[in-house]
């Protein structure tokens, strides 16, 4: 079932892109504004986006299954790259149509009432990012933050819209308002590749921040005995699930029951570094020469090891 601290948030952000679409619609029509069309424009994505957030949300909330051993989180990853991929169409579509406005340009019509209906669209899409940003921030869900990010960009896109029409409504140049709606063209481009860059990483199983992985590290080696090592450390995220795999290395003469007592051990104190981490030890044999030829990491771990013998302050 839905998390109800990630779904009500994300509800939210689907009325609040209903409500912004509207407003910035009408302001559009009241104008004839390139600009104001644009951020009508990133509304739109935004609804669909956050459409698409609700539905990843719900599927990823999933248990476990026979099909899906590792849960159903990385659906969040398919969801954020949709709506890089929305915001880059976006992008193109508002490109075009302000090439086409410097070619062919058009009057406007009055100002002033769309440019404040199109303010108070901001300030919703204002509110609403911090409650996303904060929430995802909180419970770890690249959805919300990825749906947060979004509007809070929408939010700074309509502030420069409305400083450029600002100057339009001063100055009369009516080449402006379709510059104003190519400069935030690209700032959305910019948003839409960060986002599926994010997305990419995390269907390829990037290894967790290194901040992260030093706190796993140091979990791990603080609850070492002598005569006790680890090796093939490694980490990846898939939503809000974090996935930590390694092998310990204990003396051969230890008991099936030692050895299941120390993981224990082990690890609470990786799942207390990093809160709801999914553990997976695999004890082997420290005097045993293929335990230390039984991983393609162990040639990096070496090489990490070299850098920290060299530089004494690379790890702490």
């Amino acid at each position: 079932m839905l998390d109800s601290r990630l779904k009500y948030p994300i509800l939210l952000s689907i009325l609040a892109a209903l409500v912004t679409l509207a407003l910035k619609s009408a302001a559009y029509f009241l104008t004839n504004s390139v600009g104001l069309l644009s951020d009508a424009v990133e509304s739109l994505v935004n609804l669909a986006a956050a459409t698409t957030a609700y539905v990843s949300l719900r599927y990823s909330a999933r248990p476990v299954d026979e099909s899906h051993t590792y849960g159903h989180e990385k659906i969040e990853y398919f969801s954020s790259g949709l709506e890089g991929v929305l915001i880059l169409a976006a992008a193109a579509a508002i490109a075009w149509y302000a090439v086409s406005r410097i070619l062919a340009p058009t009057p406007l019509q009055p100002l002033g009432l769309g440019l404040t209906i199109s303010l108070l669209a901001s300030v919703v899409n204002g509110a609403v990012a911090v409650i996303l940003l904060r929430v995802g921030r909180q419970h770890g869900s690249i959805v919300l933050e990825a749906d947060g990010r979004h509007l809070l960009t929408d939010v700074w896109t309509s502030v420069a819209v409305l400083a450029g029409l600002g100057l339009v409504w001063l100055t009369d140049i009516l080449l402006l308002d379709p510059l104003i709606a190519l400069v935030v063209a690209a700032n959305i481009l910019w948003t839409g590749f960060d986002l599926m860059r994010r997305s990419f990483n995390g269907l390829m199983d990037h290894a967790l921040p290194e901040e992260e992985q030093a706190a796993v590290r140091s979990a791990i080696e603080r609850n070492l005995r002598p005569n006790m090592d680890y090796h093939a450390l490694r980490t990846r995220q898939a939503g809000r699930r974090r996935f930590v795999e390694f092998h310990l290395l204990v003396p051969g003469q230890l008991t099936v029951q030692q050895a299941h007592t120390l993981t224990g051990t082990v690890e609470d104190a990786v799942r207390n570094a990093l809160p709801q981490a999914e553990v997976a030890v695999h004890i082997e044999p420290i005097e045993d020469a293929s335990a230390w030829r039984d991983s393609a990491l162990l040639r990096l771990e070496e090489a990490r090891r070299l850098r920290g013998e060299r530089d004494p302050h690379a790890e702490s």
